[in-house]
């Protein structure tokens, strides 16, 4: 319709710009047919795409030649509106001759504009209408491209998007490791310099307890005394603080004397929870000195009741229950099937002076030793008959392993007493 109206205003137009309107000249309006029209004014031709296009681009398309379109139509509605003011005088004097003549030729005649719209205002509604159409075409085609393009490119922006999201994950789970390794390296330093400063402080204390004692020691040196025990009675004794662990064989060695009659009495016992007698050595009466283990009995040759020092060593292994008895460096004597085979039990009593018929306690007066002790040690093996004559002519001083002579470490009960001991030196020269 618009293509229609647009040919026949040109049409008009041209044949008013032809001819001018002369002094009592007539004009005739005559239709012309749809043929005539589309022969004289052709549609442009839309152009052929040569391949298949993805719809994106067949929406842009569409939007330029729908532009392109809105572009002529104000063009030539521009043209159009100045050949309606031309037409529009036409028409009015087309209309007051035809109503001057109504009986004449013309009133029978065709109606030559029945195919137009008599009302120029009508006929630039309808132009405006059609221009309206176009454009909301326009704008939903512009709308529909921007929203296809924005699907299109929503899965690339979504992806950028969670990239960037992960990125900052990735380096605020690297900032975090890297503050709990610094956190880490921090706890160990200080759990280190906590440790030796604890350290430090043990040792410095550990040293000051050592000067108090030496300091508050009536001794030239820790195994420098000697344990008195001058009654028979059942309330006289020393005890060390230590105990045993499991031995498969020991050595003990102790300096003694003593001039009680009849027999020296105990001068050691180790008692454990259901064996008394785990470890003793006894002379009771006018019997010989007996060394006791698991309660088993073997007589020592050892002479010591005449009142001066003796040093005194017994060996035993649980191997064949093999033992041996030393006094004053010389071996007297050895023997074997002594508890063989028998470990002694750890976490025991060892009592200097009385022999036990409880763990720690029911001492027995007729058995307790009347004398002095000194340099009682224990090792947790049979020590060389070389090594035993070096302790007794005091070429070597050898403390035990298992149990040392030293002064913390030996109380006294009931009226026994530490005195300092003679040297070395001096007790042989008592023999």
């Amino acid at each position: 319709m618009l293509a229609l109206l647009a040919a026949g205003l040109a049409l008009l137009v041209a044949a008013g710009a032809q001819d001018g309107p002369a002094p009592g000249s007539r004009f005739v309006c005559t239709a012309l047919p749809p043929e005539a029209a589309r022969a004289g004014c052709p549609l442009p031709a839309m152009p052929m795409q040569g391949g298949a296009l993805s719809p994106e681009e067949e929406l842009r398309a569409a939007v330029l030649q729908l532009r392109e379109t809105v572009v002529q139509q104000k063009e030539t509605l521009g043209a159009q509106r100045e050949a309606i003011r031309e037409l529009t005088g036409k028409l009015a004097r087309c209309e007051g001759l035809a109503g001057g003549k109504a009986q004449g030729p013309a009133a029978t005649g065709k109606d030559t504009m029945g195919d137009l719209p008599r009302d120029p205002g009508h006929v630039v509604e309808q132009l405006s209408r059609s221009l309206q159409t176009l454009k909301d075409r326009l704008e939903s085609l512009e709308h529909q491209l921007r929203v296809n393009v924005s699907n299109a490119m929503l899965p690339s922006d979504f992806r950028e998007v969670l990239q960037r999201r992960l990125g900052e994950l990735e380096r605020q789970l690297l900032r975090k490791v890297a503050e709990l390794e610094d956190e880490k390296s921090l706890l160990h330093n200080e759990t280190s310099a906590h440790r030796q400063k604890t350290e430090n402080a043990l040792n410095a204390l550990l040293q000051r307890v050592t000067e108090l004692e030496r300091g508050n020691s009536a001794f030239k040196s820790p195994d420098a005394f000697k344990v008195s025990l001058p009654l028979r009675t059942n309330y006289l004794y020393g005890k060390i603080k230590k105990t045993l662990p499991e031995l498969y064989a020991f050595t003990i060695c102790l300096w003694l004397r003593s001039s009680a009659l009849p027999g020296i009495g105990t001068p050691f016992s180790y008692a454990v929870p259901g064996q008394a007698n785990e470890i003793v050595l006894i002379e009771w009466g006018n019997n010989p000195i007996e060394l006791l283990i698991n309660d088993k009995v073997a007589q020592l040759p050892l002479f010591v009741s005449d009142g001066k020092w003796h040093h005194i060593c017994i060996t035993w292994t649980t191997r064949d229950g093999m033992w041996e008895a030393f006094q004053d460096g010389e071996k007297l004597g050895t023997g074997e099937n002594l508890a063989p085979w028998h470990p002694i039990k750890p976490g025991g009593v060892l009592i200097l002076g009385q022999e036990q018929d409880t763990v720690g306690g029911r001492f027995d007066a007729t058995q307790a030793f009347v004398g002095e002790l000194s340099q009682f040690n224990i090792w947790d093996r049979v020590l060389r008959a070389q090594e035993i004559i070096n302790i007794a002519n005091c070429s070597t001083n050898m403390p035990g392993n298992i149990i040392p002579w030293v002064d913390n470490n030996v109380d006294v009960f009931g009226g026994a007493s530490k005195w300092p001991v003679e040297t070395c030196e001096e007790r042989l020269l008592d023999l």
